[in-house]
């Protein structure tokens, strides 16, 4: 098995509701302003995404310890990210609760309160990350242009295209990997280059 973050996301590829569809973008702004939030919280340099990093490396590097509450808090964060993404990629016609859904799911690997990770390997995975980084680039624009042709042939036939699913899920399996890697520290296995 692997030390990897894992993402599930229940797919709906028929019976759309295409009216949701069109307007997706405007109808993720109120969840979207949810989740912007927490940015004047935890806000890192690398992008916008609200995690704390910073406080799970200090712990680490210092004391060899993952704070419960840190990884509580980094978990809950990266799957509201993950259901607004699924949400806007048009991977389900869920709206992305700001609870928990069943449908959309990240399961990061037991890290045993930072036992199971290596403590000074976080000084330099931000360093390691980074073909990680410019590869991640490439699949998020490729998914994104396949979602501006699956919204249109979803908004036309209420169907959504399975070619653009496995992309699409696919990039955000891949983020939520590195994330986990060099943002979330939970694990220490260097994630892979494929969707």
């Amino acid at each position: 098995m692997s030390n990897q973050v894992e993402t599930l996301v229940d797919v709906q590829l028929t019976n759309r509701n295409r009216a949701t569809v069109f307007w997706r973008g405007i109808l993720v702004v109120p969840v979207a302003l949810f989740a912007a939030s927490f940015e004047h919280i935890a806000r890192t340099n690398w992008d916008s995404t609200p995690i704390l990093v910073a406080p799970a490396f200090l712990a680490l590097v210092f004391r060899a310890v993952y704070p419960s509450y840190v990884l509580t808090f980094n978990h809950a964060v990266t799957e509201l990210s993950t259901r607004i993404s699924s949400y806007v990629l048009l991977l389900t016609d869920d709206y992305p609760s700001i609870e928990r859904n069943p449908n959309i799911a990240v399961i990061f690997p037991d890290v045993e309160g930072g036992k199971k990770l290596n403590r000074w390997l976080p000084l330099v995975k931000w360093f390691l990350a980074i073909p990680l980084y410019i590869v991640g680039i490439f699949y998020v624009v490729l998914a994104l242009v396949l979602t501006f042709f699956a919204w249109i042939a979803t908004s036309i036939t209420g169907n959504y295209p399975e070619w653009a699913a496995k992309v699409s899920l696919g990039t955000i399996e891949y983020w939520n990997r590195v994330y986990g890697y060099a943002l979330l520290l939970v694990t220490d296995e260097y994630p892979s280059f494929s969707l």
